[in-house]
């Protein structure tokens, strides 16, 4: 893929496939955006932020426990497994991931690593387009009920004040652009796959869009779009996501782990935790309703009691 030619000066943290994992999810994400129109379903913020109509100003948003329960590729995992995509040993390992993910609360390199191959060899030789329209049942049947309101709400003040509200996640850029449309959000940017004549061939395009490349694709999208990023905002849980909320003028720490938590208080970043409920020390981010459903604790249940027979 050829440089797109849109990044301002970048941190040494990130590997050229960090950058090109960033730029290729930028441009993906470009290119499927679409304006969304508010929904009645705003939240109340600080007076002054969002700015209303500061078109300078968008908002990014971390996926995974930040503003859906659980992780997207286990529950894209699952939906595939219903479609025989795969067999139950296979459903066993994504459950053990996403039980670790939601005891542990941070993500495990290793467990990253062998959830991308797994996603990678189920999809090779599939097409495109399949995984799509799979990706909508899929988000129906596993994820719609686990998005987190608090967190809605906060996208959704952004978009009522004028400003593009953006996914970023690791997870496959087509199941992201989907969870975005269907939340009403402007677009998402996502591990991109390769794919030949619309076939996908089991390699992705620079990494997954973790930790460092997050932020590259943050950087080219932000050039790309006329953004002032410190006007912006960023919301994780995630400490791997720092180099993300470190970009902008507004970083949030949402549902945070223990080491973002930390980073969180010693930076003065604002904090909201609506696992629990309870506001953090510092406030600004309005209270939301109730906690849905754990994600995906029967399939866990079933496929690891399977494994260990």
């Amino acid at each position: 893929m050829a440089a797109l030619g849109w990044l301002t000066p970048r941190r040494r943290s990130a590997t050229a496939r960090s950058v090109l994992a960033g730029e290729a999810s930028a441009e993906a994400a470009r290119k499927s955006s679409q304006e969304a129109p508010p929904t009645p379903q705003a939240a109340e913020l600080e007076p002054e932020f969002p700015v209303i109509g500061d078109d300078r100003a968008a908002a990014f948003f971390d996926l995974d426990n930040t503003v859906m329960q659980g992780a997207a590729l286990f529950h894209f995992g699952r939906g595939l497994y219903k479609r025989k995509f795969f067999e139950t040993r296979d459903l066993a390992r994504f459950a053990w991931q996403q039980a670790w993910f939601r005891l542990a609360g941070v993500e495990d390199p290793e467990h990253m690593q062998d959830a991308r191959d797994s996603a990678l060899s189920i999809v090779k030789g599939h097409r495109v387009a399949e995984l799509q329209t799979i990706g909508e049942e899929i988000y129906d049947e596993y994820m719609a009920d686990r998005i987190w309101p608090g967190t809605r709400a906060l996208a959704q003040a952004h978009l009522d004040a004028g400003q593009k509200v953006w996914l970023v996640t690791a997870a496959p850029v087509e199941i992201a652009q989907v969870i975005a449309r269907r939340l009403g959000l402007t677009g998402a940017l996502g591990t991109v796959a390769e794919s030949v004549d619309g076939v996908y061939t089991g390699k992705l395009v620079g990494e997954p869009l973790h930790g460092p490349a997050k932020a590259e694709a943050v950087r080219a999208l932000a050039s790309a779009e006329g953004l002032d990023l410190s006007r912006c905002a960023a919301y994780s849980d995630s400490h791997n996501d720092i180099p993300m909320l470190c970009l902008v003028g507004h970083p949030y720490a949402i549902n945070p782990d223990a080491k973002l938590r930390r980073h969180a208080r010693e930076q003065d970043w604002r904090l909201r935790d609506y696992r629990t409920g309870r506001k953090a020390a510092k406030v600004g981010i309005p209270a939301a309703a109730g906690v849905g459903a754990v994600a995906g604790g029967t399939a866990a249940a079933i496929a690891l009691s399977r494994r260990r027979r």
